[in-house]
């Protein structure tokens, strides 16, 4: 028998309503498995966190996420944070740098249902999640964005070697877990950023060697992204730095209805993290009509991914029965959000998947 450790952070505005609808989507799949268990474990984060706490990532929070296989994450709407208060900090990074979290498999999927601009699209992008360009996380102290002058400012690129072949790994074992083409493409701008774009590059070629089973393909990240738009059904499984993986990923929810239909998980050696692609939509929060989709998949992948890892048949298969109820609720297109063209609330939309679950 399996057991799973798996925290629950609701995040804020719409995250309080979503989170508990992808929990209890979850829960609906293992109890049909006598041999899937899961242990659930909640922790404040985030505006009501530091409501309570004082801190938007209370240091109990953070060591209690390491006596975890995973966690789910709800939006954080870190821009309506204290500006100036050293404690009420952006908790993203912070959990991808701690946890080593350095994939980030964001897929896009369309649905014969929903509006698209194309049909028949069923595409993965893994991002390398903790250097790059993006200054908060590529330095272990200060900062890789400065001012020499009050008229220059200067942005340091972090490649190495290790983060490119995680992420490299992760993108052939999904091309492995998914079944589909079979292919995983790297994309690089290696014609100008030689040395960087050049390792990432040379190391995903090396690992492509370990994976004969997989076609391996490059890519110049402007030629790929015409192509994403214009033909996205040759592409299978897409691996990038981080920079360009963080547009590309939302250049691909675009083509499937945009960020409401765009999950995510950020996954390490050791533990993954449920993500959403979008924000925490404070607009909506309170209103019970935020679609839960992107959030379920979060979760579903999670579930799919701590399966494969420790090669449970039955983890796997829960996680499947997740993705079949979803796409069972999106045929018939009776209870989905407003966004999705229908009129049910996230809680309806919620147990309509937990009821597909149990007949699929």
């Amino acid at each position: 028998m399996a057991e799973y450790r798996i925290g629950i952070l609701n995040g804020d505005d719409i995250g309080l309503e979503i989170v508990p609808v992808a929990v209890q989507v979850v829960q609906a799949a293992a109890r049909k498995y006598d041999e899937v268990k899961i242990e659930w474990s909640e922790f404040p984060i985030g505006h009501s966190s530091y409501q309570q706490t004082g801190e938007t990532l209370p240091e109990n929070t953070l060591n209690s996420l390491y006596g975890l296989d995973g966690w789910i994450l709800g939006p954080i709407g870190h821009m309506a944070y204290p500006s100036g208060d050293p404690k009420a900090i952006n908790p993203h990074p912070i959990l991808r740098r701690n946890f080593d979290l350095v994939s980030n498999i964001r897929p896009s999927k369309s649905y014969p249902t929903l509006p698209s601009l194309h049909k028949n699209v069923d595409v993965v992008i893994i991002r390398e999640n903790n250097e790059g360009f993006q200054p908060d996380r590529n330095m272990f102290k200060g900062m890789a964005e400065f001012m020499p002058t009050p008229d220059m400012a200067l942005s340091m690129r972090v490649i190495t070697r290790r983060n490119s072949e995680m992420a490299a790994r992760t993108a052939f074992e999904l091309a492995r877990q998914r079944n589909k083409q079979k292919k995983v493409t790297a994309i690089h701008k290696n014609t100008v950023f030689k040395l960087t774009c050049g390792l990432f590059v040379e190391t995903c070629r090396e690992v492509a060697k370990e994976y004969p089973d997989i076609f391996f393909e490059t890519a110049v990240v402007d030629t790929f992204a015409m192509n994403l738009v214009m033909r996205p059904q040759k592409y299978d499984v897409v691996v990038s730095t981080n920079m360009f993986g963080d547009i590309l990923t939302d250049e691909a929810a675009g083509l499937v209805g945009g960020l409401g239909m765009a999950p995510g998980l950020c996954v390490g050696p050791k533990y993954v993290m449920a993500q959403a692609t979008h924000g925490s939509a404070p607009d909506i929060a309170g209103k019970n009509i935020a679609n839960p989709y992107a959030l379920i998949m979060s979760a579903q992948m999670m579930l799919s991914w701590l399966g494969n890892m420790r090669k449970d048949p039955v983890a796997i298969q829960a996680a499947r029965d997740i993705e079949l109820g979803v796409e069972k609720v999106l045929a018939e297109m009776k209870w989905v959000t407003p966004d999705l063209g229908g009129t049910a609330s996230t809680d309806e939309m919620g147990a309509a998947i937990c009821e597909a679950i149990l007949s699929v």
